[in-house]
């Protein structure tokens, strides 16, 4: 499973009600997908660092998963052809590295385990 991070915008002129349906039908798109360790932050609105159609503000959502990767195109088809969606974006998290405080911590375990 590959780690990725989602974030899309939502318009600013939406009530608070079609952002939970828009949370939840992409959450349950994820789902279907058997997208695992799924966490949804809603940021609230914000300002864009620049205009996007006619909008100064949007609605920021980030989206944390672990999945497979067949999952990316289909979800980012359906978000580019809602009207409720005004920018998104997918990002391949680079794999955990261990670092040198796990490798002592598994070798004094595997020294405990030994004796």
């Amino acid at each position: 499973m590959t780690d990725y991070e989602m974030m899309y915008i939502l318009r600013p002129d939406i009530s608070e009600e079609v952002v939970q349906q828009e949370v939840t039908r992409y959450r349950e798109f994820l789902e279907q997908y058997n997208a695992q360790d799924l966490t949804i932050k809603i940021w609230g609105k914000r300002r864009l660092a620049y205009p996007i159609g006619k909008f100064q503000d949007g609605i920021y959502v980030l989206v944390n998963y672990s999945a497979d990767g067949k999952q990316v195109a289909p979800l980012e088809r359906a978000m580019r052809l809602s009207e409720q969606v005004i920018r998104y974006m997918t990002l391949k998290l680079p794999a955990k590295k261990a670092t040198a405080k796990d490798e002592v911590a598994s070798v004094k375990e595997l020294a405990t385990a030994e004796a």
